[in-house]
């Protein structure tokens, strides 16, 4: 279920990135590079949990799941609050800078 979280976020983002111009001057990239290393992460998890486990690593008990499911979630809200964080460092469009020359 990581993976899966994982997978879409990066999909969602990259085709965000790709599509909008804004998107790129906001920094969608390192929120896109974030989530294609953290489906790659989980990918390399899913491979030697299989060699480990053989084909019972594909039947998870529910409780497993849904904690799978939370890790996921978590993970894109990390990795959003990071790109905000890095977004108002940057202060492309200089609003933050505006906010604060007011005051």
């Amino acid at each position: 279920m990581t993976l899966l979280c994982a997978v879409f976020a990066a999909v969602v983002s990259t085709a965000v990135w790709y599509t909008s111009p804004s998107a790129r001057e906001l920094g969608v990239g390192l929120l896109c590079w974030m989530f294609w290393g953290a489906s790659c992460m989980w990918l390399a998890d899913a491979v030697f949990g299989y060699i480990e486990l053989g084909a019972a690593c594909f039947t998870p008990e529910p409780g497993a799941l849904l904690n799978d499911l939370f890790l996921g979630l978590s993970v894109i809200a990390l990795a959003l609050v990071i790109w905000v964080t890095a977004l108002l460092i940057r202060d492309p469009k200089g609003v933050v800078r505006g906010k604060l020359a007011k005051k």
